[in-house]
C-alpha cells in the first residue's frame, strides 16, 4: 500500500507532458508508418508487445495496421515496480515459433535500450527473418544507449521519470491515457 499512496501522489503533483489528443495523433502517425514500411510483405507480421508496458500502445495500434498479423506477447522486465533498472528477467517468452517470421516488437518507452535489445537478440537466437521495433516514447538523455535503435519511434521525452499509457510509476498509473512526469 506504500506504493500505492505514493502513486497517488505523485499523480497530484505531476506535470502534464502529452495530452490524450497528442498521444492519438502520435499513435495515427505511427500506424501510418509502419503501414507503408510493412505492407509490401507476402507474410503475416508477429505483432509482439513486451509486456507489460507495451500493452495498451498494441492495442491501440494494432487496430489501425493494414496488413495481416498475428499477436504474440513477450513479459520480460527490468523495473519490477520500481523506477530504477535492474537485470532483465523473462517471465514469458513467445508461444509462436519466430524461425523465418517477420517481427514487430512493440514497447512503451525507449530509455537505455536494454530491454529492447534484450529482446531483439533473443528473437534473432530464434533465426526470426526480420524484427522491426516501435515504441510510443523514446527518452533523450545524455547516458550510454544499447546498440540498437528503434524502427519507429512516436514522441521523445526529455530525461525525466514518465508515467501514463502504458508506463508505470511503481506499478500504478498505466492506464492513465495521457503521459506525465514525475516533479522532483
Amino acid at each position: 500500500m506504500e506504493n500505492f499512496e505514493q502513486a497517488k501522489k505523485i499523480l497530484k503533483d505531476a506535470e502534464l507532458i502529452y495530452t490524450a489528443e497528442q498521444i492519438q495523433n502520435t499513435i495515427d502517425q505511427l500506424a501510418q508508418q509502419i503501414n507503408q514500411n510493412l505492407k509490401h510483405l507476402n507474410q503475416p507480421v508477429i505483432v509482439m508487445p513486451i509486456m507489460n508496458g507495451g500493452l495498451i500502445l498494441s492495442g491501440q495500434l494494432i487496430t489501425r495496421l493494414k496488413f495481416p498479423i498475428e499477436i504474440d506477447y513477450i513479459h520480460a522486465t527490468r523495473y519490477r515496480n520500481k523506477t530504477t533498472g535492474s537485470d532483465l528477467q523473462w517471465k514469458v517468452k513467445p508461444q509462436n515459433s519466430l524461425k523465418d517470421r517477420v517481427l514487430l516488437i512493440i514497447d512503451d518507452i525507449f530509455d537505455e535500450g536494454h530491454t529492447l535489445q534484450s529482446v531483439i537478440d533473443y528473437c534473432k537466437s530464434e533465426n526470426a527473418a526480420q524484427i522491426y521495433s516501435a515504441v510510443l516514447v523514446e527518452k533523450k538523455h545524455p547516458r550510454p544507449k544499447a546498440k540498437i535503435k528503434c524502427d519507429f519511434v512516436g514522441m521523445h521525452v526529455e530525461d525525466r521519470y514518465v508515467f501514463g499509457f502504458g508506463m508505470d510509476y511503481k506499478g500504478y498509473h498505466r492506464n492513465l491515457n495521457a503521459i506525465y512526469a514525475v516533479n522532483e
